[in-house]
């Protein structure tokens, strides 16, 4: 079976992280782990970005070079991703020599096949987005909204793609292939730009501007555009053209994780297209898996504004459990979502702390002081066996939900499941049948059904949150249930013991702010 390969868009090292980065690592890595709860080889690619014009821009007020600043700001990627557990298998980063080869190499081909040409062009240009502006990009005021940040005039020679080669295949493209971006209406937005595709890419900047770049092999006095240069990532640091590599039995990738600023034009135009140009076939081109915006107090977070949240500092305050189960459990694929310090915690409180921990604690609790760890196996009546098939049936949702990006949906199956649980322990009340000589069998199959429903729970919360799914599974000393293939109904292992309750999900609260007037 081909490994499943899961890339992210990389990062642009001109600012730190803020929390829509954080929330697309936890993406890519939640869909990571589940592949490797299915069996699957995962490879999980990740990285930085750290050429263009606004590092280098940013390299000159500081008075240092453009790679020691690169340099700093990607040791904050690495220092969070290591915090918040991203499990990437491969780690990018622009400046490598692997990659240098690869974009020249590509280069070259493409030149020698009459992909680029070089011409004058004059027009506006963004400084902030690093690209020229048509006509097409203005307000219906006429003017260039400020999304562009700073526009200016310029009249200069560069180098082309010949992006409007591609414009009948692309539509083509879109018609068949379906399924090329989720969700659906990502597509159908793409499909209504792609169709306006007129002019070609400029591909290439004068080092008379922008020295900060991977030069032209065939033109040194032009660095590439960054754009250009960093879409090669996904597959440079896949092995492409690299001898003995494993690229093509990893390629295509299974998902592109990207935001839906950077949908288009960058990877849904000129990405296909130029691997279009260079010999892909359509069978070949990744799959884009396109997330919403993260917004706080309804305003989209951005540094321009201030508006601005530190996943650090959340990561600080809460720990990394609350943070990523907030940040999965809250936010619909493909839709944007709200920030709320209070509607982590409240998730954090509610349905790990009061829902999962608490059927966990009592569950084990009463398993120690009733049976000593241990409930006998007996022939389950039907209401306890009905249970059980209802958490096979939660199993099989939950793969149906992951298998198409659906997080959140997988969460709220777990949810589910545990309050199903926790439902089951007042109705039975084995503190009442453990009184009850009679009722010995009784309580023997209860307590089974419950340890294998908090098992069941902590197999689905796994690719969510590891940690603390772990030391859940350490306390049942079970391991995860399986969820690959066929899903059926099971009982204790022979012998089985269980182990002792500690808490796993603390109450949290929000930090108390001191009045500075006091």
């Amino acid at each position: 079976m081909k490994p499943f390969l899961i890339t992210t868009a990389i990062d642009y090292t001109n600012a730190p992280p803020h929390i829509g980065h954080a929330y697309e690592k936890i993406l890519a890595d939640v869909l990571a782990r589940y592949q490797r709860q299915q069996g699957r080889e995962v490879f999980f690619l990740t990285g930085v970005d750290q050429h263009g014009q606004k590092v280098q821009q940013s390299a000159e007020r500081e008075g240092i070079a453009p790679q020691e600043f690169a340099d700093r700001v990607s040791e904050k990627f690495l220092s969070l991703w290591k915090t918040l557990g991203i499990s990437y298998d491969a780690w990018a980063a622009t400046t490598a020599p692997l990659h240098k080869a690869a974009v020249q190499r590509i280069l070259n081909d493409l030149k020698e096949r009459d992909w680029l040409y070089k011409a004058t062009y004059s027009g506006h240009y963004s400084v902030r987005q690093e690209q020229f502006l048509t006509d097409k990009e203005r307000g219906p005021d006429g003017e260039f909204g400020p999304e562009w940040g700073e526009v200016i005039l310029l009249n200069e020679e560069n180098w082309y793609f010949r992006l409007s080669k591609c414009s009948e295949w692309l539509h083509g493209f879109l018609e068949t292939r379906k399924d090329f971006v989720t969700p659906d209406f990502r597509q159908t937005e793409l499909k209504n730009a792609a169709s306006k595709i007129t002019g070609d890419l400029c591909i290439s900047r004068p080092k008379s501007r922008l020295e900060w770049g991977i030069e032209l092999p065939f033109d040194t006095g032009f660095v590439t555009y960054v754009w250009f240069d960093a879409l090669i990532n996904y597959i440079s640091f896949a092995g492409y053209g690299v001898a003995g590599s494993s690229f093509e039995t990893l390629w295509p990738a299974d998902h592109h994780v990207i935001g839906k600023d950077i949908l288009i034009p960058a990877h849904g135009v000129y990405w296909p297209c130029m691997l279009h140009a260079m010999g892909f076939s359509d069978e070949q081109m990744p799959h884009l898996l396109v997330h919403g915006f993260w917004s706080l107090r309804g305003e989209k977070v951005s540094k321009s504004t201030g508006n601005v949240v530190d996943p650090t500092a959340l990561a600080e305050s809460y720990g990394t459990t609350a943070l990523r189960y907030y940040l999965m459990r809250d936010a619909v694929m493909g839709r944007d979502a709200d920030f709320s310090e209070e509607r982590l915690l409240l998730r954090h409180n509610t349905e790990l702390g009061n829902g999962l921990g608490n059927l966990v604690n009592r569950t084990l609790s009463m398993t120690r002081r009733y049976r000593e760890g241990s409930p006998k196996s007996v022939p389950l009546p039907e209401d306890l066996s009905a249970h059980r098939s209802a958490d096979v049936e939660s199993m099989r949702s939950f793969v149906t939900q992951m298998d198409a990006a659906q997080i959140h949906a997988g969460i709220e199956t777990m949810v589910d499941l545990v309050n199903r649980a926790n439902a089951l322990v007042e109705s039975s009340a084995p503190w009442k049948l453990a009184k009850d000589p009679e009722q010995a069998d009784r309580l023997d199959a209860v307590l089974a059904t419950l340890i294998l429903s908090a098992r069941a729970a902590a197999t689905l919360l796994l690719p969510v949150a590891p940690d603390a799914a772990t030391e859940i599974l350490r306390q049942l000393s079970l391991d995860p249930a399986a969820i690959a293939g066929e899903i059926v109904v099971e009982d204790l292992p022979e012998g089985y013991v269980c182990g002792e309750p500690i808490p796993v999900f603390p109450r949290l609260e929000l930090p108390v702010v001191e009045d500075a007037a006091a």
